[in-house]
């Protein structure tokens, strides 16, 4: 996986004074029972040739069925664990989780049996504080979640 790009929309609104950010779940049996330390933002592989942030607007349609438009934030890029490098943007969204529509993936289920079963690729979305983000967040997307706070603080970065 090293050398691969991935691009993704931090999605983010203010409740009560409160910044929330979207997070997606992944489907399929793999992630079934996991939580904290299993969310993403909504991202995906940039094509070759394909501008990152068209990527990342691509991605959160194909996982959410949504397309945010708006002030785009740029953020750092982050390395996650496996040498997957994230380009990420932040948005100011109001996505309603219900109205989640994910496209589907194929793939081989139970593992070396042979049968091949169709999931969704984003089987759930949900708002969170960034408190419990960071919680729910892979490890290596955690530094999204302070860039996106401190570029949105008065006299932030």
């Amino acid at each position: 996986m090293a050398g691969k790009k991935s691009a993704g929309l931090l999605l983010f609104r203010m409740r009560s004074g409160r910044l929330e950010v979207l997070l997606v779940h992944p489907g399929g049996p793999f992630w079934a029972r996991k939580d904290d330390g299993a969310w993403s933002i909504p991202k995906g592989e940039i094509a070759d040739g394909e501008d990152a942030l068209a990527a990342a607007t691509r991605e959160v349609e194909e996982e959410t069925g949504a397309r945010p438009s708006g002030r785009v934030i740029a953020l750092d890029p982050v390395r996650q664990s496996g040498g997957k490098v994230v380009h990420a943007w932040a948005v100011e969204s109001d996505f309603d989780p219900a109205t989640l529509r994910s496209n589907l993936v194929e793939m081989e289920w139970p593992p070396r049996s042979g049968q091949r079963k169709t999931f969704p690729e984003v089987d759930r979305a949900a708002w969170f504080s960034l408190e419990t983000a960071a919680r729910k967040i892979l490890s290596g997307q955690t530094p999204l979640l302070r860039q996106l706070e401190a570029r949105l603080t008065p006299g932030g970065t």
